[in-house]
């Protein structure tokens, strides 16, 4: 017959506390509840005594700051062929176990496999279409570089050459240049949170207009933190612009595809964040030479238009105007007087004319020539004799003047 099941503890309170035997004895039974699993991570310390029957591994989660003690048989890693190196990617079979010693927990590994090549760049890939698929990697979210930082972030490998690169090429570019550093390791396991960390802080720096990460060339192992979905996605947050410089031309890291821009080199990268102290020179001395040019074409035009406007007849005699002006008034006056004094003369002779007309039809002309007029008493005038009585008064008109006369019948 079995064992009877222990009756379950009561549940723990101030006056009835767990002891840690409890405690661990129940953490114990969680974790061998889990079985089997095959777990992904960097290794960061391979401990191998001869003759000692286990082989201690630190795998550790190189997007987040946890790692995990991984015990295994020797066989296991003689298997793989060649040494397990720091920083190795590797797919482990194992089962978490819970030593309840020391209240640890760890992996007991059977089966260690190396990520292969093939396989990171196939997981890349994978990533870089979720990525893009997300729009990290848009054109229209990339932000312009600025003309010239007040000072510009770096961060990159301790005393290495790509900081000596990007230093000295960007001060011969531009003496007055001012840099924030982050010295960060930039490969291995704590790479992608020391850059995490460099980045967040170069980000919050008030006088840090843009930051460049940049590293020597290496392996595709070496590199593989700069395609780091955390580091690429702290990337894309920035606020401030960001240049990414990783390794060669050749090379094309996944924070590289993020970055505001992409330097080949990081001597290039040294050309991108500060302008050329030479080329600005030239080209101001350029656009004073085009300015000078451009004021002095223009004086000179405004000079010609003056000159011209001051040949003009107008302007060289004015009195010339005035003079053409008064000798035609005088003509018009001229002609004035001569039309005035031809249409008098016209009306004087037609005057003439008509006062001859007018005395050879009027009566006083016939009475000049010795007519005369005879008029009755009541002033009609008499054409025939009979008309007036004998003995009646008359009244004679000549041309000098009246005659009184009586009527007598002969």
């Amino acid at each position: 017959m079995s064992a009877p099941a222990a009756a379950p503890r009561p549940p723990s309170s101030p006056e009835a506390p767990w002891p840690v035997r409890t405690v661990s004895q129940k953490i114990l039974q969680w974790v061998s509840r889990l079985g089997d699993v095959w777990v992904e991570g960097q290794v960061t310390q391979v401990s191998r005594r001869p003759g000692a029957g286990t082989v201690f591994l630190t795998l550790r989660d190189p997007a987040a700051d946890v790692s995990m003690t991984v015990t295994c048989p020797p066989r296991v890693l003689d298997a793989l062929g060649a040494p397990l190196l720091d920083g190795a990617t590797v797919v482990v079979h194992a089962r978490p176990s819970y030593w309840m010693g020391r209240g640890t927990l760890s992996l007991a590994a059977d089966e260690v496999r190396p990520v292969g090549v093939g396989q990171l760049l196939a997981r890349l890939e994978q990533l870089k279409r979720v990525l893009t698929q997300e729009g990290l990697f848009e054109p229209a979210r990339k932000r312009t570089l600025p003309f010239l930082p007040r000072r510009v972030g770096l961060v990159c490998g301790r005393a290495s050459a790509a900081e000596r690169d990007v230093v000295e090429n960007a001060r011969r570019r531009w003496p007055s240049v001012r840099f924030e550093v982050r010295e960060v390791a930039v490969q291995g396991v704590n790479a992608v949170t020391e850059v995490g960390r460099a980045l967040a802080e170069l980000d919050g720096h008030d006088e840090v207009d843009v930051i460049v990460v940049t590293r020597g060339g290496g392996s595709l192992e070496d590199l593989l933190p700069f395609s780091n979905e955390a580091l690429v996605r702290a990337v894309a947050a920035c606020r401030t612009p960001v240049v990414s410089a990783i390794g060669h031309e050749v090379d094309t890291p996944l924070l590289d595809l993020v970055a505001d821009a992409r330097a080949s080199t990081p001597t290039d990268a040294a050309k991108r964040v500060v302008p050329d102290v030479r080329e600005e020179r030239a080209r101001v001395e350029h656009a004073r030479e085009r300015l000078l040019r451009a004021v002095v074409g223009g004086l000179e035009r405004e000079r010609a238009r003056l000159d011209a406007l001051r040949s003009r007849p107008v302007l060289a005699d004015p009195a010339s105007g005035l003079d053409r002006r008064e000798e035609q008034v005088l003509a018009l006056r001229d002609r004035a007087r001569r039309c005035t004094a031809a249409r008098l003369d016209a009306a004087v002779d037609d005057l003439a004319h008509t006062r001859a007309r007018v005395r050879a039809l009027s009566p006083l002309a016939t009475l000049e020539r010795g007519y005369a007029v005879v008029q009755a008493a009541d002033g009609s005038v008499l054409r025939r004799p009979q008309d007036a009585a004998d003995g009646a008064p008359l009244r004679l008109r000549l041309a000098g003047g009246d005659l009184a006369a009586v009527a007598r019948r002969g």
